[in-house]
């Protein structure tokens, strides 16, 4: 059982406890059954999309302190729908992986997934804190009166908006392109979906007359997002540059050299997870509970992007590092 569940993965160090011990094994069973029914993975993918969303309407409520034992439930289904997202968002690689059944819209819903569940949700912890912020407003020292009401919830829209359109999409920007990275220099460039923009914008120029703008809006869109974790790790552009002109073709590259660069990278994997979706969710999860939502924005714009910021640092200066030994 578990080489069959190994064989659906990109590999076991690009998984962390949590998934490879739990949510790996349901996604497992999930593509099983979604493959016997001839499902294809990326209408997982959207299925995925519609749960986690869906969530929001019970994030929107107050937990215990505000709406009793019935506001804990309600807040619990919301995380309770918000992980069966994650498992069928696991389960459409898996099911891609089992099947063949592979596709660059693929690539781009499962990373927009992401998005698609955290920004309603985040839109449900701003109004949640208009309708109950009295234990903010009480530890502040605010008056409750509707227009003080209507200001703090602007701050914390402001708040939402940083978090979830800059914090948010960063920071799964750069776990996604560190784990392809890493699944690049320990499987070749098979095992591995490291894309480039050059290489993007080549096949969105050279896409037939006939491909219809949907087609060429996605492959803009995925264009944007290579290009944005390019612009993100400049040093190991220079690492990727260096070892083509050295090596040419990938193959070619060294195996000491895949292995120093494997070597390092493995050791920021548990970083890299800091950025992905349980401990990001372990955390939202905890602020609603304890009727704090407002600051899980913080805490996201704050300690998740030092973790960021680290894992970036970390990782551009070991490229850096190796570029002037090669």
């Amino acid at each position: 059982m578990k080489e069959e569940i190994s064989a659906t993965l990109k590999s076991s160090e690009t998984e962390d406890f949590f998934d490879y011990n739990v949510v790996r094994p349901m996604g497992y069973l999930w593509a099983k059954l979604f493959a016997r029914m001839g499902m294809h993975p990326n209408t997982v993918t959207i299925i995925s999309m519609i749960i986690g969303a869906a969530s929001c309407f019970f994030f929107a409520h107050g937990s215990f302190r505000y709406e009793g034992s019935c506001g804990l439930i309600l807040n619990l289904v919301g995380f309770l729908l918000l992980f069966w997202a994650y498992v069928y968002d696991c389960t459409d690689g898996q099911l891609a992986r089992m099947t063949g059944k592979k596709s660059k819209l693929g690539r781009i819903l499962d990373g927009a997934a992401g998005y698609a569940w955290y920004i309603p949700i985040y839109a449900a912890l701003v109004y949640r804190f208009y309708i109950h912020h009295s234990w903010e407003f009480g530890l502040l020292g605010i008056e409750e009166t509707p227009t003080n009401a209507l200001i703090a919830t602007g701050v914390i829209f402001v708040l939402g908006f940083i978090s979830g359109v800059f914090c948010l999409a960063g920071q799964q920007r750069t776990a996604d392109y560190y784990i392809q990275v890493h699944l690049f220099f320990l499987k070749g460039e098979k095992g591995s979906e490291l894309d480039n923009s050059v290489k993007q914008r080549e096949i969105y120029e050279q896409m037939p007359a006939t491909a219809t703008w949907m087609e060429r809006l996605i492959q803009k869109t995925y264009i944007t997002y290579t290009l944005q974790q390019e612009r993100r790790t400049p040093q190991f552009q220079k690492l990727m540059a260096r070892l083509k002109e050295k090596y040419g073709d990938s193959d070619n590259i060294p195996q000491n050299v895949r292995n120093t660069i494997h070597a390092n990278s493995l050791k920021l994997m548990k970083f890299v997870f800091m950025l992905v979706f349980n401990f990001r969710t372990l955390f939202l999860c905890l602020f609603c509970f304890f009727d704090l939502p407002a600051e899980y924005f913080l805490f996201e714009i704050i300690v998740i992007g030092l973790i960021e910021r680290y894992t970036i640092r970390r990782h551009e200066a070991f490229c850096k590092k190796i570029v002037s030994e090669i």
